[in-house]
């Protein structure tokens, strides 16, 4: 028997753009992709760092600094890359270059005339761009937004009117916020929205446990109008479950984990105590 049909207000994303700003690419694979942009003589690509897997043979590749790209000193504090990768072609006939998403991800065309221009994307979305394209890291000074990790406030910002490539974890669906609607969603979960999307953060149980980290701990709650695109298997959390299972042992399957954490605190405690007598 046929499962009942359900509505959602869901869509996946479908990508879209004018007709006559049609920039040839194609996305390749299933989970870690790959977009292959075609270039005509003259164009060039922006991309990340590491994010070049193969190009034709006319392609020159340039590791520069782009100031239009604003970093600042936050990005190179937190371990980000204060360069970019500039692939152009010189040669008078058509090029190709392939660009790879760093991990098990998909890649999303993001023409920024269809968003108006601007668009707030999680750390590190940015994967390539074409034409009319600047990224800016910004920082969320709202206190009640500050969240732990550098995630809850170094975002990334894409404005203008080009062709972005940004990545996202395992499914991509996308909302359409109606004025005054109110969409709650985790945090690592929002891959990028429109700047018309009021964002505030909610703490799902006391302020310590979201510090030390924690599922699902921390909540934003989204008010239209707007589009927001989410994805069901962030990175982090990705990660996460590898590093446990790796490195981590479990709890109860190891209780000499607690006898060693307290001989740990023991020896702390006695170092601690004998330099305070021999001070004295």
């Amino acid at each position: 028997m046929a499962a009942p049909f359900f509505s959602t207000p869901f869509q996946p994303y479908v990508y879209q753009s004018p007709q006559d700003a049609v920039i040839p690419f194609q996305i390749l694979g299933g989970e870690a992709q790959v977009v292959q942009i075609m270039l005509k003589p003259q164009e060039k690509v922006i991309a990340r760092p590491g994010s070049m897997c193969f190009m034709s043979g006319s392609i020159e590749m340039e590791n520069v600094y782009l100031p239009e790209n604003e970093v600042g000193m936050w990005q190179w504090l937190f371990g980000k890359s204060v360069t970019s990768v500039v692939l152009h072609n010189p040669g008078p006939t058509d090029g190709f270059v392939g660009l790879a998403a760093p991990s098990l991800a998909r890649i999303l065309p993001i023409d920024l005339a269809v968003f108006g221009g601007e668009l707030l994307c999680q750390p590190d979305a940015f994967l390539c761009s074409v034409n009319d394209v600047k990224v800016n890291n910004t920082v969320d000074h709202r206190a009640r937004n500050v969240i732990a990790g550098v995630e809850g406030f170094l975002r990334q910002k894409l404005t203008g009117q080009g062709l972005a490539f940004i990545i996202a974890g395992g499914s991509v669906v996308q909302k359409n916020l109606e004025v005054g609607e109110v969409l709650s969603v985790d945090v690592s979960c929002i891959v990028a929205l429109t700047s018309t999307v009021n964002v505030q953060i909610k703490y799902n149980g006391p302020m310590r446990r979201a510090v030390f980290g924690g599922d699902n701990l921390v909540t934003a709650i989204l008010t239209g109008p707007g589009i927001v695109f989410i994805q069901s298997l962030p990175f982090h959390r990705l990660s996460q479950r590898i590093a446990r299972a790796v490195t981590s042992p479990n709890m109860r399957e190891n209780p000499k984990f607690f006898v060693q954490i307290a001989i740990f605190f023991f020896l702390a405690y006695v170092v601690i105590v004998s330099s305070l007598i021999l001070t004295e």
